[in-house]
């Protein structure tokens, strides 16, 4: 089963370079199934939702529709019930940051693999896929011209220009304070001071002499 979801995945981000590569998903999948161990969740749920979890990300795919119908029928193949095929879609589907504004995830192993997605964007991986992510997008690292938004829309979060560090305050140390479970929290705590300390480093010598 799960052989077959891997290969689905694999021929989607193997040539990533966004940083939401197959890394990435081989990444957030060991993190969620060690969180997902501590926290007594359901392993085999928590490990599909973690090879799906970017295939319905809109930064990820220009048909979301027909990247769900493949998807589901996919799922279908599997000897799993509707309503695991529903869980899993359903919480794909919610499971980003969205600038803010993604849904509650009404799934306990959703919300462990949101827990390990959003802590490979943390650290030092997660500091150089944001780097990576931001050259993919034609961003520059930083521009003073450009404001950190404190409020934006989900199509500003989009589609508006920003820059790698603006992202750091927009976004990257924000995460610590919506992690779901204790296991996560405590890995996230060295991850977000070692980000701190990054953009702290980046503006002194940006502003050096």
């Amino acid at each position: 089963m799960i052989h077959k979801i891997e290969e689905y995945v694999q021929s989607i981000f193997n040539n990533d370079s966004t940083g939401h590569d197959w890394f990435h998903v081989q990444r957030v999948r060991r993190l969620a199934l060690h969180i997902g161990k501590e926290e007594q969740a359901n392993l085999l749920m928590v490990e599909i939702i973690a090879l799906l979890h970017d295939v319905l990300d809109d930064k990820m795919t220009h048909d979301k529709e027909k990247s769900r119908v493949e998807i589901e029928r996919l799922l279908a193949e599997l000897p799993l019930t509707r309503l695991h095929i529903d869980e899993i879609l359903r919480t794909i589907k919610n499971i980003g940051f969205k600038g803010g504004h993604g849904m509650d995830l009404d799934s306990f192993e959703g919300k462990v693999v949101q827990d390990a997605d959003r802590l490979d964007a943390l650290g030092a991986i997660g500091t150089a896929r944001t780097f990576m992510y931001s050259g993919a997008k034609g961003q520059s690292m930083f521009d003073p011209e450009i404001e950190v938004r404190s409020e934006m829309t989900y199509d500003q979060y989009r589609k508006e220009k920003s820059t790698a560090i603006n992202h750091f305050h927009e976004k990257l140390l924000l995460l610590k304070e919506t992690l779901h479970t204790d296991e996560a929290k405590k890995i996230a705590m060295e991850r977000h001071r070692f980000m701190e300390q990054f953009v702290n480093q980046f503006m002194k010598e940006w502003n050096e002499i």
